[in-house]
């Protein structure tokens, strides 16, 4: 059965755990799981990766930084997420199109309709079926960046910056409601246990039907 799921979230809200988690809960209930992330996972993805996270001396524009992002997605749909759905696959994907809304737009402060355009085109038009918008509060991340040695370009950003991005996401639960499925923060068992009930509920029971 193939189904596309999709995670979201701030800086240190705990997406990677609980795709790791979800992807493993899946797998035990008897389907095929492809699990990737953004920015990189295919080899042109991870150069791009690199550039956007970790570049030094190197000064990237909002404009240079939207068309890396989907470069990189564009390889990674064309390369693996399309030709694991039309295998009938669910994938589970550590940021996709709504990241790009959140961080670009509402972060970087890009034109939304521009934004818009160049992830249809990088996607081929494809949406997920369920996205996961793990809440976090801003001042987790605060504490979570004091303690974690090396941070990346993202990391780093401002207080105010991540503001941004966590009303862009809010926006995009509510403009979204019927895909969007908000998680709030908790420890990573109880945030497992919000994940697993609407993985009953949405893909679980409906294969049993």
């Amino acid at each position: 059965m193939k189904y596309f799921i999709t995670f979201e979230g701030v800086e240190f809200s705990g997406k990677s755990t609980q795709v790791k988690k979800v992807a493993s809960f899946l797998r035990r209930e008897g389907f095929e799981v492809v699990e990737v992330y953004e920015p990189g996972f295919t080899k042109l993805g991870e150069k791009i990766r690199d550039l956007l996270l970790h570049c030094r001396n190197i000064s990237l524009s909002a404009l240079a930084e939207l068309f890396l992002f989907e470069a990189a997605r564009a390889q990674l749909v064309i390369e693996v997420i399309k030709p694991a759905l039309d295998e009938g696959r669910v994938v589970v994907c550590d940021r996709f199109t709504d990241s790009t809304l959140a961080y670009q737009v509402y972060g970087r402060g890009l034109k939304r309709e521009l934004v818009e355009e160049l992830n249809k085109i990088a996607t081929q038009n494809l949406e997920p079926d369920l996205t996961f918008y793990l809440r976090a509060p801003l001042e987790e991340i605060l504490k979570k960046r004091q303690i974690k040695e090396s941070l990346d370009r993202f990391e780093k950003e401002s207080f105010e910056f991540h503001r941004r991005v966590e009303a862009g996401y809010e926006s995009l639960a509510k403009e979204f409601p019927e895909r969007i499925v908000v998680i709030d923060y908790g420890s990573v068992e109880e945030v497992f246990r919000q994940l697993a009930a609407v993985l009953r509920e949405k893909l679980i029971e409906k294969q049993l039907r």
